[in-house]
């Protein structure tokens, strides 16, 4: 078995964390700063890389540059953090603006200039130090909703400008904004048995241990009984004195018998390491019942660098005529305390609860690379793309691969290939490799090469091979063919597909090619007039929607309009 070590000098983080200026960098709102993520609170597939600052449930509100430097990125995307500006600063760090709803000022028409420049919605553009500076104060945008956003927020963050690296924002002096006098609240405790021999209060499953609160705001856990190895787990949360919800913890540090053996703190971390996520967590437990699990122990190394912990990797081994004492701490920033005291004995009671047993002989072993096949499918995982070995459901049934259930995380992609010697060569044009999830299906990007169809995965679970033979739907949301429509502000079209998904759009006004403005989660497409392309007069529209699979749909009207006030 592997352990992690990290091993990491605590003065030298000290130190570092001392260097993080306090009082350079303003606010990006002037409104009172709630939150509704912090940095480092688990997200499914990634760590959160920053602040998310509420907007009051609405969008509109000036976002300014957090002090001064010049604009190094803009980027546009329909997904992710949507419409986002990147400043770069002089003391080496660089701030991070998502979810944007526009630019401000000349900031916005340089966006529309490059937008139409490309024909494209979607622009990813990096400038020198010398072509958009911005003083402090400077407002730069408009908050909003964009890309994957659940609702209207700005998304902050602040990164070392030369290792990219994401940095707390709390350093840098926001915890004096958004205080916190409460400690973080424990939901649950379980415990893990970790090996074959391992049995823990009569069970060979991980249990939830009760714990009862004490006067002081600390916890006893009853006396966990066991042999062999076995590790701890925790669901907790914290609260600050601002905003009034649930967000993530800042630290957690174990303790056996008065020595630490396992923790980890939410300070700062790559973007490659975020979805280690998955290694953090009981995986396995969130895919059945949404519920995350901290583990605070590592049955086999993985790469994330917020984890010190000793050659144990946070394991506790459990032995004859020995008692010992657990001790796990969970703060947050302000350094709030919630303190778990859990007594642990040896017990040689044998087990009530065994193992769920799997019935399979595709065994994956993650030190090699593992390749199987049945009838048309082939699945090739590399090696090394889980953490540990396991038995794997792999089935094929009526075109349908069933690839176990996604309770295993992976760590990097799976090759799924599907052979198709029925399907007339002009019909697999339209075909592709979709994965299900109760009646979702959602589509992969698959590469076809003749009667082979192939895509790459980090996701166990269900496959197929699809065929979409139906074409996109474009719904204009006002009617206005052959209208006068001078007070309408906006041209807006709902647009969507039944099967692979939208792929592309475009538009014209009388054979001018115009933005269209994508949201995903709301299906929208939107034109606005104030971008100078209408006509006076009668207008020509065109929409062309693509799918994935390359059906189309053209829509096409005319309307009039009067630019004359």
């Amino acid at each position: 078995m592997k352990y992690i070590l990290f091993l990491c000098c605590y003065s030298t983080l000290v130190l570092s964390q001392n260097q993080y200026p306090k009082d350079y960098f303003r606010s990006p709102l002037d409104i009172p700063l709630q939150l509704s993520g912090n940095f480092g609170e688990l997200r499914p597939n990634h760590f959160h890389s920053g602040f998310d600052f509420k907007t009051q449930k609405k969008e509109g509100f000036n976002v300014y540059a957090v002090a001064d430097g010049y604009i190094s990125r803009i980027k546009i995307a329909e997904n992710g953090y949507g419409k986002a500006i990147y400043i770069t600063h002089s003391n080496g760090y660089t701030s991070v603006y998502g979810h944007l709803q526009s630019g401000y000022g000349e900031v916005e028409k340089l966006i529309k200039s490059e937008q139409y420049k490309a024909k494209s919605y979607e622009i990813d553009l990096t400038f020198s130090s010398t072509d958009l500076l911005v003083k402090k104060d400077d407002v730069i945008a408009i908050s909003g909703n964009t890309g994957g956003s659940d609702g209207p927020h700005l998304h902050f963050e602040i990164r070392d400008t030369q290792s990219e690296k994401i940095i707390n924002p709390m350093y840098f002096g926001f915890d004096s904004a958004i205080t916190d006098s409460k400690r973080p609240i424990l939901n649950s405790l379980f415990v893990y048995p970790l090996d074959n021999n391992s049995i823990v209060n009569q069970s060979k499953r991980p249990i939830a241990v009760s714990i009862s609160q004490q006067a002081d705001g600390s916890y006893i856990a009853e006396k966990v009984l066991a042999t062999g190895k076995i590790g701890f787990g925790i669901t907790t949360f914290d609260y600050d004195d601002v905003s009034w919800n649930a967000n993530g913890i800042f630290r957690v540090q174990t303790f056996l018998n008065g020595k630490t053996n396992f923790s980890y703190k939410f300070d700062t971390f790559a973007f490659d390491e975020t979805r280690y996520v998955n290694a953090l967590i009981d995986y396995g437990r969130y895919k059945k019942l949404g519920q995350r699990v901290q583990k605070l122990f590592a049955e086999n190394a993985y790469p994330l660098s917020i984890i010190q912990s000793g050659t144990n990797g946070g394991i506790i081994s459990v032995t004859s005529n020995v008692t010992q004492n657990y001790k796990i701490e969970i703060a947050d920033f302000s350094e709030n305390v919630t303190r778990v005291f859990i007594p642990i004995d040896y017990s040689p009671l044998p087990s009530k609860v065994y193992e769920e047993s799997i019935t399979s002989k595709y065994l994956v072993k993650t030190n090699k690379e593992n390749v199987f096949s049945l009838e048309n499918v082939t699945v090739s995982i590399p090696a090394n793309a889980f953490l540990k070995d396991f038995y794997m459901d792999f089935e094929v049934k009526n075109g349908l691969l069933h690839l176990h259930d996604d309770l295993e995380p992976a760590f990097a992609n799976m090759t799924i290939t599907f052979e198709d010697s029925i399907t007339a060569e002009n019909e697999r044009q339209k075909m592709f490799i979709g994965s299900i999830d109760g009646k979702k299906i959602y589509y992969y990007h698959t590469k076809r090469y003749k009667n082979s169809f192939t895509v790459y995965s980090k996701y166990l679970g269900d496959y197929k091979l699809f065929k979409d033979s139906m074409p996109p739907k474009i719904k204009i949301d006002k009617k206005i063919g052959g209208k006068w429509i001078s007070q309408q502000n906006e041209l807006i079209f709902t647009i969507s597909d039944d099967l692979s998904g939208i792929k592309s759009y475009e538009g014209t006004l009388n054979d001018k090619w115009i933005l269209l403005e994508y949201e995903p989660k709301t299906k929208k497409l939107i034109h606005r007039f104030s971008d100078g392309i209408v006509a006076e007069g009668k207008n020509d529209l065109k929409v062309v929607v693509k799918d994935n699979v390359g059906n189309s749909t053209i829509f096409e009207t005319h309307f009039f309009r009067s630019q004359k006030p």
